[in-house]
Protein backbone atom coordinates (compact mmCIF):
# COMPACT_ATOMS: atom_id res chain seq x y z
CA UNK A 1 0.00 0.00 0.00
CA UNK A 2 1.17 3.38 -0.91
CA UNK A 3 0.77 6.58 0.64
CA UNK A 4 -2.66 7.58 -1.27
CA UNK A 5 -4.46 4.34 0.07
CA UNK A 6 -3.73 5.42 3.59
CA UNK A 7 -4.79 8.70 3.23
CA UNK A 8 -8.10 7.54 1.38
CA UNK A 9 -8.01 5.16 4.45
CA UNK A 10 -8.04 7.51 6.69
CA UNK A 11 -10.47 10.05 4.92
CA UNK A 12 -12.91 7.00 4.78
CA UNK A 13 -12.16 6.22 8.85
CA UNK A 14 -12.95 10.15 9.35
CA UNK A 15 -16.54 9.96 6.99
CA UNK A 16 -17.70 7.38 8.84
CA UNK A 17 -16.98 8.65 12.35
CA UNK A 18 -18.57 11.89 11.03
CA UNK A 19 -21.54 9.81 9.82
CA UNK A 20 -22.09 7.99 12.85
CA UNK A 21 -21.74 11.32 14.82
CA UNK A 22 -24.74 12.47 13.14
CA UNK A 23 -26.45 9.31 13.86
CA UNK A 24 -25.94 9.25 17.17
CA UNK A 25 -27.25 12.91 17.44
CA UNK A 26 -30.08 12.02 15.45
CA UNK A 27 -31.12 9.01 17.22
CA UNK A 28 -30.75 10.95 20.48
CA UNK A 29 -33.24 13.91 19.36
CA UNK A 30 -35.58 11.26 18.44
CA UNK A 31 -35.50 9.40 21.87
CA UNK A 32 -35.57 13.15 23.85
CA UNK A 33 -38.82 14.04 21.68
CA UNK A 34 -40.46 10.84 22.18
CA UNK A 35 -39.96 11.11 25.99
CA UNK A 36 -41.04 14.92 26.16
CA UNK A 37 -43.48 13.99 24.00
CA UNK A 38 -44.88 11.59 26.55
CA UNK A 39 -43.90 13.73 29.53
CA UNK A 40 -46.84 16.55 28.49
CA UNK A 41 -49.00 13.45 27.07
CA UNK A 42 -48.73 12.41 31.04
CA UNK A 43 -48.87 15.99 32.35
CA UNK A 44 -52.42 16.92 30.34
CA UNK A 45 -54.02 13.66 31.63
CA UNK A 46 -52.88 14.47 34.89
CA UNK A 47 -54.38 18.20 34.72
CA UNK A 48 -57.96 16.97 33.31
CA UNK A 49 -57.90 13.77 35.95
CA UNK A 50 -57.21 16.52 38.65
CA UNK A 51 -60.45 18.50 36.96
CA UNK A 52 -62.52 15.45 36.85
CA UNK A 53 -61.45 14.01 40.44
CA UNK A 54 -62.72 17.84 41.99
CA UNK A 55 -66.07 17.55 39.99
CA UNK A 56 -66.47 13.47 41.00
CA UNK A 57 -65.64 14.63 44.52
CA UNK A 58 -68.19 17.92 44.46
CA UNK A 59 -71.07 15.26 43.50
CA UNK A 60 -70.03 12.52 46.31
CA UNK A 61 -70.60 15.46 48.73
CA UNK A 62 -73.41 17.05 47.39
CA UNK A 63 -75.06 13.09 47.28
CA UNK A 64 -73.77 11.91 51.17
CA UNK A 65 -75.12 15.80 52.22
CA UNK A 66 -78.25 14.60 52.43
CA UNK A 67 -77.41 11.21 54.60
CA UNK A 68 -74.61 12.29 56.91
CA UNK A 69 -74.58 16.10 56.64
CA UNK A 70 -72.07 18.42 55.01
CA UNK A 71 -69.34 17.92 57.67
CA UNK A 72 -70.09 14.08 57.93
CA UNK A 73 -70.09 14.18 53.98
CA UNK A 74 -66.70 16.04 53.75
CA UNK A 75 -65.07 14.06 56.14
CA UNK A 76 -65.78 10.65 54.55
CA UNK A 77 -64.45 12.20 50.65
CA UNK A 78 -61.09 13.13 53.07
CA UNK A 79 -60.80 9.97 54.38
CA UNK A 80 -61.48 8.07 51.25
CA UNK A 81 -59.12 10.32 49.54
CA UNK A 82 -56.73 9.99 52.06
CA UNK A 83 -56.87 5.90 51.93
CA UNK A 84 -56.16 6.75 47.86
CA UNK A 85 -53.27 8.78 48.67
CA UNK A 86 -52.02 6.10 51.09
CA UNK A 87 -52.63 3.30 48.06
CA UNK A 88 -50.89 5.02 45.50
CA UNK A 89 -47.65 5.53 47.90
CA UNK A 90 -48.13 1.80 49.48
CA UNK A 91 -47.89 0.50 45.82
CA UNK A 92 -45.60 3.59 43.69
CA UNK A 93 -43.22 0.85 43.15
CA UNK A 94 -45.60 -1.04 40.43
CA UNK A 95 -47.82 2.17 39.60
CA UNK A 96 -45.44 4.59 38.91
CA UNK A 97 -41.66 3.50 38.99
CA UNK A 98 -41.88 0.70 37.30
CA UNK A 99 -43.75 1.48 34.34
CA UNK A 100 -41.63 4.88 33.73
CA UNK A 101 -38.39 2.76 34.21
CA UNK A 102 -40.07 0.44 31.75
CA UNK A 103 -40.55 2.89 28.80
CA UNK A 104 -37.38 4.45 29.19
CA UNK A 105 -35.27 1.37 29.07
CA UNK A 106 -37.38 0.14 25.87
CA UNK A 107 -37.31 3.74 24.71
CA UNK A 108 -33.46 3.89 24.82
CA UNK A 109 -32.18 0.43 25.45
CA UNK A 110 -33.79 -1.32 22.26
CA UNK A 111 -32.81 1.13 19.98
CA UNK A 112 -29.35 -1.08 19.75
CA UNK A 113 -32.01 -4.39 18.76
CA UNK A 114 -33.27 -2.42 15.91
CA UNK A 115 -30.09 -2.19 13.98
Amino acid sequence: MDDLDYKKLINEGREYLSLEMKYGKLTAVEKLSVLLSAIAFVAVIVIIGAFALFYLVAALIHVLESWVGLWGANLIVVFALLLLILGVVAFKQKLIIDPITRFVTKLFLNANEDD
